[in-house]
């Protein structure tokens, strides 16, 4: 199955565990050397304007995921919540 970036950013991710939608794709974590998809990651919903801080994000690996069809990425492992001061400090350590 061949598919672009931007065919990714328009499907939906449900997780088939508890039926929840999680969003639409906002980003793929790719390992440069290989070339491969190391798993992609979904903006959650914004807090009242951004005031309460920053958005959460969803880690989601690239082995949870089950089916990617025309409209939406079934997943069906749990999915991790991204921690935005540990990606800071792994990019500084980088």
């Amino acid at each position: 199955m061949q598919c672009r970036f931007r065919d990714f950013r328009r499907k939906e991710v449900i997780n088939i565990n508890d039926g929840t939608r999680l969003g639409f794709v906002a980003d793929i974590d790719v390992r440069i050397p290989e070339g491969q998809a190391a798993a992609i990651i979904i903006y959650g919903p914004a807090r009242f304007f951004g005031l309460f801080g920053p958005r959460e994000e969803f880690y989601i690996p690239w082995d949870s995921i089950q089916r990617i069809g025309d409209d939406i990425i079934l997943i069906d492992k749990s999915f991790q919540h991204r921690d935005s001061k540990l990606e800071r400090q792994r990019r500084r350590d980088v």
